[in-house]
């Protein structure tokens, strides 16, 4: 059992203004139907809201603490703005208290700050990367997670991502610089069963130690791999679960990626 290292937490309460209580699903749907399984129970959380759009060009904000937020395995960073107001922003690694940063196409270089893509030195490490300027930031968001700024042309930034994809993004995009702190979470071991319990996750049969009504998987006389013969692996519903491949051949994205996970080049017709 190990448990993430809390001594970069300086606040231990969040802001009022910027929580809002998060409901239990259960994993059941507005018609209460599981949906997702292994979901319930949990310890009570709040949502905080999180300013993944930086939209506030140009004024510059203290970071004033750092939390811990029980949705997310990275920190976040309470940046206290000139005019009084306050936003949660993801923390990069390096980000102390008393720290100033800044967002806009002005915004010198340095961590914790937010610039379109065309503004940020080629080779740095960045995160919270938007796919549609004006969005927000929708990636590179996870516990010590960066990607890195490889060229421009026409445009388009070239990225590569923590997956080792190679990306094509709008140049007016907006990204942060720096690594997502908290790195040390992968790390962390549960140890025990109470606390995934903890977390809302609930214990889930495998397939194969069913029945064959319940699982396409089940039955066989001892242990067997889908019921005395050999099948191939799937959900309970029959979904294929490997080498079955989950995106679709036209999607309308591929154009953009140029360098696929497995380093394989795209194919885009």
């Amino acid at each position: 059992m190990s448990y993430a290292d809390n001594s970069d937490i300086t606040k231990t309460r969040p802001e009022k203004s910027l929580v809002v209580t998060r409901k239990k699903t259960g994993g059941r749907n507005c018609y209460g139907r599981i949906t997702a399984r292994g979901i319930g129970g949990g310890h009570k959380q709040k949502i905080r809201i999180v300013d993944f759009k930086r939209q506030k060009h140009g004024v510059e904000a203290t970071v004033s603490a750092i939390e811990y937020d029980p949705g997310r395995t990275a920190r976040l960073a309470l940046l206290q703005y000139a005019d009084g107001e306050k936003r949660y922003i993801v923390a990069p690694s390096g980000l102390q208290v008393g720290a100033r940063v800044m967002s806009g196409p002005s915004a010198p270089p340095e961590i914790g700050n937010s610039l379109p893509l065309k503004a940020i030195p080629v080779g740095m490490p960045i995160h919270n990367i938007e796919l549609t300027p004006g969005r927000g930031g929708q990636m590179v968001r996870t516990a010590g997670a960066s990607a890195t700024l490889m060229s421009r042309d026409e445009g388009y930034a070239q990225v590569r991502l923590p997956s080792g994809e190679i990306r094509r993004i709008n140049e007016n995009c907006y990204a942060t610089i720096g690594q997502v702190g908290n790195a040390e979470h992968e790390n962390v071991v549960l140890g025990k069963a109470g606390r995934a319990r903890h977390l809302g996750l609930r214990p889930i049969t495998r397939g194969m130690a069913r029945n064959p009504v319940d699982h396409p998987n089940g039955g066989g006389q001892g242990k067997s791999k889908g019921g005395g013969g050999w099948q191939p692996l799937t959900s309970p519903w029959g979904l294929l679960a490997k080498g079955y491949r989950t995106r679709h051949k036209k999607k309308h994205s591929n154009r953009f990626i140029l360098v696929r996970r497995d380093g394989r080049p795209m194919k885009n017709k």
